[in-house]
């Protein structure tokens, strides 16, 4: 037996505010989807702005990170990323058709070794884009970690 950890809306909101105060330091309109250790969105914001299509990226981003348990951006990396032409799990974006993301923007949220949820973003470039994310997960670390912690204590 083990003990779930789950994120709650209000952690969820603390990591949408670290999140676009990051994209609104670096000048970029980004769509950001807070998914649970389901990978079903908790919260998304879509920022003013921010292009329509971003909506769907996001929760996909977060969808993939969460339920495949892995930063989005790794199934393509050369040289031995799954997802590349010829490497074991090439096609795998054909799974979940709509909702599997493997481009960079999709991050694990990490608890006590548990995945328990995930952060997608959308709406910049890749480096932005992991700017974004790494704000929410830096959030996450200093803020929502040590609380659930201390609870737990």
């Amino acid at each position: 037996m083990q003990t779930v950890h789950r994120l709650t809306l209000e952690d969820a909101l603390v990591l949408l505010e670290a999140a676009e105060a990051e994209a609104e330091r670096i000048g970029v309109k980004e769509t950001i989807c807070i998914a649970d250790d389901g990978a079903h969105p908790i919260a998304l914001h879509r920022m003013t702005g921010a292009r329509l299509t971003g909506v769907e990226i996001a929760i996909a981003k977060a969808f993939t990170a969460a339920g495949h348990q892995r930063d989005t951006h790794k199934f393509n990396e050369p040289p031995n990323g799954p997802a590349l032409p010829g490497n074991e799990a090439f096609g795998i974006s054909h799974m979940h058709p709509g909702k599997f993301a493997i481009f960079v923007g999709g991050f694990p949220i990490v608890y006590e070794g548990q995945v328990i949820g995930a952060v997608g973003v959308s709406g910049g470039n890749g480096e932005q884009d992991k700017a974004v994310g790494a704000a929410a997960l830096r959030a996450f670390e200093e803020k929502i970690a040590p609380r659930a912690a201390a609870a737990s204590g």
